[in-house]
């Protein structure tokens, strides 16, 4: 009877306790939808260790990925191979290998690519040499190194090992890039021998991301305005001569001005697109449902995933796409911005990189398949089929999540150090 008694007196009665409960959940649920979403985008507790936009982001544009060049590889995979099911089956191996090295990646401490950038540059470059003597060669391009069961696109590798090196350049000489124009130019040198290698293959895509990507961290990065213009012009000047030069990329531009003139001939895959936008609609043909993809439009599990998209999903589809490319692109863009205010130079410059890189690239693909851009051969980040463009973007959105981490437990500290002052104790 006593051990009751006190155990009355020290819990609270049931209306106290109910008091206590329903407030909360009334206060959650009468917050506005707005006010949720915006807590979501940017979580105010500390308890959450990794960036909730770019995980998820991330996830759902792989998952749909996964789907979408399931239902637009089959023709093509029973064409070559006999088996339907083969690049859907590839593609399974490279997501689950992606997000293995997804979560290594994130255990890997940001300051280790710093350290490596110099190796991870000079592998790049004898990469891309590498390949030019025993490359795989497809439709007269050498861009592949076959390694067993699976093939090595080294373009992707560089382009990674081109951010890593090109922000740790800038933490270091950025004052350099922004008072010297020795400074502005040494990264440009780099990106020259990129230019020549990748030329060889050839791979003019890659090399157009490669050169946005460094401009728009050197202008990023505080350079004046009159260099970052006049290197605009030159790598204008440069694209367009070489576009000139060779027949086929002219002819690809050509079309793109007017695919109708030729629609058998070089406009035929960008009409073929088009097509498919046209049939998707507000809500499309319904998953599985593509006719375009049945032998018409080339390169519909990679290229033109977009293109397939439309027409199975409609516009509903493409702006859910859309919609979760620019969510992770902005939100990579804030990263880096909030790296850079917190002191976290590299991890900001090197999150700045996979932004621009992401919506270039991102930008030419959806552009090129809706008839906006030229045609060009550059995979839609995390959803084209592509084994090392999906596994390098992989690793691209575990070091932004590493990042992240990093810079949010440096903050947990300064906090945990500050507290105690405040209240008068000792540090």
């Amino acid at each position: 009877m006593v051990a009751r008694a006190r155990k009355a007196q020290l819990s609270p009665p049931a209306e106290e306790q109910l008091e206590l409960t329903i407030p909360a959940a009334l206060d959650s649920a009468a917050t506005p939808i707005w006010q949720r979403w915006y807590d979501w985008w940017v979580p105010r507790e500390h308890g959450v260790l990794f960036d909730r936009v770019i995980l998820w982001a991330s996830l759902a544009l792989i998952a749909i990925g996964l789907v979408m060049v399931t239902s637009a590889s089959f023709p093509a995979a029973e064409r070559l191979t006999g088996n339907p099911f083969y690049f859907m089956t590839r593609h399974v191996m490279y997501v689950v290998l992606g997000l293995g090295l997804l979560f290594v990646v994130m255990q890997v401490p940001v300051q280790w690519w710093l350290a490596g950038s110099g190796t991870l540059l000079l592998s790049s470059l004898l990469l891309l040499s590498v390949v030019l003597v025993i490359g795989h060669e497809v439709n007269g391009a050498k861009r592949w190194i076959k390694i067993g069961p699976m093939t090595l696109q080294v373009a992707e590798v560089a382009k990674l090992f081109f951010v890593i090196y090109l922000s740790s350049y800038l933490t270091r000489r950025v004052g350099e890039v922004q008072e010297n124009i020795k400074g502005f130019i040494k990264p440009l040198i780099v990106l020259f021998f990129f230019a020549l290698l990748l030329l060889l293959q050839p791979d003019f895509g890659s090399l157009v991301v490669m050169s946005c990507i460094a401009v728009g961290m050197l202008f990023l990065a505080g350079a004046r305005l009159w260099q970052f213009f006049a290197v605009m012009v030159t790598f204008a000047f440069v694209i367009v001569l070489l576009i000139v030069k060779e027949p086929y990329r002219m002819r690809r531009v050509v079309s793109f001005l007017d695919p109708w003139e030729d629609p058998f001939g070089s406009g035929y895959q960008l009409t073929q697109s088009l097509m498919a936008f046209g049939r998707g609609d507000w809500f499309g043909q319904g998953l599985g449902n593509s006719i375009q993809k049945l032998q018409y439009l080339p390169e519909a599990h990679t290229d033109f995933i977009m293109a397939v998209v439309g027409e199975e999903l409609g516009f509903f589809g493409i702006l859910v796409v859309l919609l979760l490319t620019f969510a992770l692109v902005v939100r990579t863009m804030q990263l880096g911005r909030n790296a850079l205010q917190a002191g976290h130079q590299y991890g900001g410059f090197v999150a700045y990189g996979i932004g621009i890189w992401f919506a270039f690239q991102a930008m030419v693909n959806i552009g090129a398949a809706a008839g906006l851009l030229p045609t060009k051969g550059l995979t839609l980040p995390l959803v084209s089929y592509g084994g090392t463009s999906l596994l390098i973007n992989c690793i691209a959105v575990g070091l932004l999540l590493r990042i992240d981490y990093e810079m949010r437990v440096s903050q947990v500290q300064v906090a945990l150090r500050r507290g105690p002052t405040k209240s008068g104790g000792a540090t």
